[in-house]
């Protein structure tokens, strides 16, 4: 017994003392999309930083296919050690709803870190469409029940998630049509093919400022700094369309809490930096840098979210 007692005891003292120790290896960041996409950019953002502060190598490896569960299932059967994390989007806690036969659970078997920036997206519309704001464009929509359609990168994707959300928040219909990515979708909404789309203000800036474009409002809670002349859903009186991509930092589950919190102060830290948080700006998006716990809850809430959204507009991704 008291062979048995000193062991335990000893397993008591270890974990502490690696997390103090923490790291003493490489750690491995999975990106689970190609790169050049917005996952990797962050991703690479904080591996840089972070590989700076620990003194310890950070590399990104990009493990791509299946919405990202790939590279998540990878990571959920890591070692809970603080050396393998995830980076992922918003897309981790959709595919639930979106998939039937999934080997992880994206809330059980991750520990959050934080969420490091949102990209809210912009409802644009092909320059004929005769309205100027949201609501003469929901009037038109509620006047023309599916006549209008919008594209999306892809079904499922936060393109269409937002449109469909749309949708149910403003009782109006709408066609669904799905490309093989973004580049087409926008050329579509230029011409005239389709009538509007969800984008991130990086995707369809330009067009905007090129007048290829008209953008009628974003899924903000706040109107942007580089968009001050684009309104909000919220100030249009939509205040259940603050939405859009988001990305953040996971570890396995169980990894040792003390762990989690240096990872976490760092990552924070980074996302915080002066020069971090205008890039992020200048991609489009914003610092967010919260808590572990406000991000459990809120990966949560957004799981809830998008499983309304998905069952209501019978989504099937095979």
């Amino acid at each position: 017994m008291r062979i048995v007692f000193m062991l335990a005891l000893a397993g008591l003292i270890a974990t502490p003392a690696s997390a103090q120790t923490f790291p003493t290896r490489p750690i491995r960041i999975m990106a689970p999309f190609a790169p050049g996409g917005p996952v990797d950019i962050t991703a690479r953002i904080v591996a840089q930083k972070l590989g700076e502060s620990l003194g310890q190598p950070v590399i990104v490896e990009n493990r791509a296919g299946a919405s990202g569960m790939i590279g998540a299932e990878q990571v959920a059967k890591s070692a809970p050690d603080g050396y393998t994390l995830l980076a992922n989007s918003s897309i981790h806690v959709i595919v639930p709803s979106l998939f039937t036969k999934m080997t992880y659970d994206p809330v059980r078997d991750f520990a959050p870190i934080t969420v490091a920036s949102s990209s809210p997206l912009m409802l644009v519309v092909t320059p004929a469409l005769p309205v100027k704001n949201i609501k003469g464009f929901i009037a038109l929509a509620k006047a023309r029940p599916g006549d209008l359609s919008f594209g999306s990168s892809g079904s499922g994707s936060s393109t269409h998630l937002t449109a469909e959300l749309l949708k149910s928040v403003t009782s109006t219909n709408m066609v669904h049509v799905p490309y093989k990515g973004q580049g087409q979708a926008i050329t579509d909404v230029i011409t005239g093919q389709i009538q509007f789309m969800f984008n991130s203000p990086s995707a369809v800036g330009e067009f905007i400022k090129a007048g290829r474009l008209r953008t009628l409002g974003i899924t903000s809670e706040k109107r942007l700094p580089q968009w001050p002349e684009v309104p909000t859903f919220v100030e249009t009186g939509f205040k259940d369309m603050t939405t859009g991509s988001w990305y953040g930092f996971w570890a396995p589950a169980k990894t040792p809490a003390a762990v989690v919190t240096r990872l976490h102060s760092e990552i924070v830290r980074i996302v915080n930096l002066p020069d971090v948080r205008q890039r992020i700006i200048d991609m489009g998006g914003e610092p967010i840098a919260n808590s572990s716990a406000e991000f459990d809850a809120f990966q949560k809430a957004e799981l809830a979210r998008w499983a309304k959204i998905v069952k209501q507009a019978n989504i099937e991704v095979k």
